[in-house]
């Protein structure tokens, strides 16, 4: 999905679109609690883990996601209701960031169970360290001590498999957390710049008004000395006019006599 007309609908329809994606990520978290929750319980299982895997991946999925439409939705520029816009901007920025901490928080507290659940295995297994708890004094005293090792051989090899496992979860864990702090990154500096945007168009405002007062006051001076100049033509052609009457009557009279 992607909006590029950047006209006011577009805007909106990518608001919501972000809307809808936070109360997902926030209806994954508290399913991915839940999960949390029954690690290293009975009802811990393979299955569990399956779901919680395929439930972080969502979430991580919508949080990327998110990331982009945000970016995207920063980059319109409205000329029009921009304080309007940034409110609503501000807004998304808040719930997506909430949102993203208790995603964070959570797979914390996952990796945190995955570690502890490795150190339980290797604690109890003999594989800690390649040798048995007996620190590698064997004693084969009947003829079923070769067989009894073999099972410890199958039991080792299976904590192994596990404890690989686990640690491939809590490496993936670790990356997605850093990938939220990447985010979080990317919120900062979406609210930076949007605020310069704002105080930049508030400023160009501003300015403006500064020029439209300044150009008032030009116009009016102008108003002004047309006036008087038009005062002063309308007083020379009066002073003509006598003038012109005086010489006249001069000259009649001078004629005359």
């Amino acid at each position: 999905m992607s909006y590029q007309s950047g006209t006011d609908s577009d805007a909106n329809r990518l608001a919501q679109t972000i809307g809808s994606n936070i109360q997902k990520i926030t209806q994954y978290t508290a399913e991915i609690q839940r999960i949390v929750n029954q690690l290293g319980t009975p009802q811990d299982s393979a299955e569990l883990r399956q779901q919680l895997l395929q439930k972080q991946q969502n979430a991580n999925r919508l949080a990327k996601e998110t990331d982009r439409y945000m970016k995207e939705f920063g980059s319109f520029l409205p000329t029009a209701e921009q304080r309007q816009r940034k409110i609503q901007k501000d807004r998304l920025v808040g719930d997506f960031s909430n949102a993203l901490a208790a995603f964070q928080k959570i797979q914390r507290q996952a990796a945190q169970k995955e570690k502890e659940f490795v150190a339980r295995v290797r604690a109890s297994s003999r594989v800690s360290g390649g040798l048995p708890d007996d620190g590698g004094l064997l004693s084969y005293e009947s003829e079923s001590q070769p067989q009894a090792q073999v099972q410890d051989d199958a039991i080792r090899e299976e904590d192994l498999v596990l404890i690989k496992e686990r640690e491939t979860s809590i490496r993936q864990l670790e990356s997605d957390i850093i990938g939220i702090n990447e985010i979080f990154k990317d919120l900062g500096m979406m609210v930076h710049e949007q605020g310069d945007t704002i105080d930049s168009i508030e400023a160009n405002v501003e300015n403006a008004e500064i020029h439209v007062q300044s150009a008032g006051q030009q116009l009016s001076r102008a108003a002004d000395y047309q006036r008087k100049s038009r005062k002063k033509i309308c007083i020379l052609i009066v002073v003509l006019t006598v003038l012109a009457v005086v010489i006249g009557l001069i000259i009649w009279g001078t004629l005359k006599n």
